[in-house]
C-alpha cells in the first residue's frame, strides 16, 4: 500500500462534511497511511464550473495537480466528484493541453509535469484489501450494509477507468473485508440526485427517498457511500425526502471512512458519527 499521499480534501470536507475529513484522518494512521494536505488547494469546480468556463476550470485543476507534484506524491481524495474532475484534468493535460495550460500557470511560477497520479480512498483500499483485513480489530459481522457507489465513483467509465461502471465489485470487496454483510441493493449504482437538488428538487427528493426505502426493504442497518456528496444528499435531505414521500423509513448513511473506522476499533465520536444527521451513533 502506498504510504504517503498529497491529500485533496475538496470543499465539502472542509465545511459541510467535516465528519468525513475527521474520519479519514482518524483511520489513516491505523492503516499506516500519511496524509499531507495539499497547501493552497482550490475548488475542483464540482462538475459545474466547466459548463461556465472550461479553460479556467482546467487551469485551476492543473494548479492543484502541480501543487501535488511539488510534494512528489500521488493525489488522494475521498470526494468522488473531485476524483472525476482531477482525473479528467490530468487526462486533458497529458493528451496535449499541458503546454497551453502551463502558459497560465507560469504567471504564478508553477508548471504541470504529469508526475502525480490521482486516486481515491475506495480505490486504495480495494487494491490493498488483504492488508486492510489484517488491520481489522472489530469485524462488523452483525452489520448489514447497503453499498451505494454514486455516479462519480464509476462514471463516466472512459474517464475513470478503474472498473466496470455496470458491474463494479470494489466497494463490496472492501465492505466484506471489514466483516460486514453486503445486502442485495438494486439502487447501488443509481444517482443520489445531489447535483440536481436545486434545479430539480422534486426529482432529487424522489431519488433520495427511493434509495433509502430500497435500503430499508433490504433490511440494511445503514447505507455506506465513498462519496461525501452522496452522503450529504442521502443523510441531510433524508428527512425532507421521506416527509414528501410520506415514508417512515429512516436509515443512517455513513461515509466509507466511518465504516472502516468502526472495523478498526476507532470510537464513534472520533469518526464524527455524532455529526451525521440521521442517528448513526448506535452503529458504533
Amino acid at each position: 500500500m502506498q504510504k504517503e499521499f498529497a491529500f485533496f480534501p475538496g470543499c465539502v470536507l472542509s465545511q459541510a462534511a467535516i465528519e468525513s475529513k475527521k474520519s479519514i484522518e482518524a483511520i489513516a494512521p491505523v492503516l499506516g497511511i500519511k496524509l499531507r494536505e495539499i497547501e493552497g488547494w482550490s475548488c475542483c469546480g464540482a462538475s459545474q464550473a466547466q459548463c461556465v468556463d472550461p479553460l479556467a476550470t482546467l487551469v485551476a485543476n492543473a494548479r492543484n495537480l502541480a501543487l501535488a507534484e511539488r510534494m512528489k506524491l500521488p493525489v488522494l481524495t475521498t470526494c468522488s466528484t473531485c476524483l472525476l474532475m482531477l482525473t479528467r484534468a490530468k487526462a486533458e493535460l497529458d493528451r496535449g493541453q499541458k503546454d497551453k495550460i502551463n502558459s497560465f500557470l507560469a504567471k504564478g511560477n508553477m508548471s504541470y509535469q504529469g508526475t502525480s497520479e490521482v486516486t481515491s480512498l475506495l480505490w486504495v483500499l480495494a487494491q490493498n484489501v488483504e492488508e486492510l483485513k489484517s488491520k481489522v480489530k472489530k469485524p462488523l459481522s452483525s452489520l448489514k450494509v447497503a453499498v451505494f457507489y454514486g455516479c462519480h465513483s464509476l462514471r463516466p467509465e472512459k474517464d475513470l477507468g478503474f472498473e466496470s461502471s455496470t458491474n463494479p465489485t470494489s466497494f463490496e470487496t472492501v465492505v466484506k473485508a471489514l466483516g460486514a454483510q453486503v445486502v442485495p441493493f438494486e439502487k447501488r449504482l443509481n444517482c443520489c440526485g445531489f447535483h440536481a437538488v436545486y434545479p430539480a428538487e422534486s426529482s432529487a427528493m424522489k431519488m433520495t427517498s427511493g434509495i433509502i426505502n430500497t435500503a430499508a426493504k433490504s433490511e440494511a442497518h445503514c447505507v455506506v457511500t465513498p462519496c461525501p456528496l452522496c452522503q450529504m444528499q442521502l443523510d441531510i435531505y433524508q428527512e425532507d425526502a421521506q416527509k414528501i414521500a410520506k415514508s417512515k423509513e429512516r436509515v443512517p448513511v455513513l461515509h466509507l471512512s466511518q465504516l472502516v473506522g468502526l472495523a478498526l476499533g476507532i470510537p464513534a465520536k472520533e469518526l464524527g458519527l455524532n455529526h451525521n444527521v440521521i442517528d448513526a451513533t448506535k452503529l458504533g
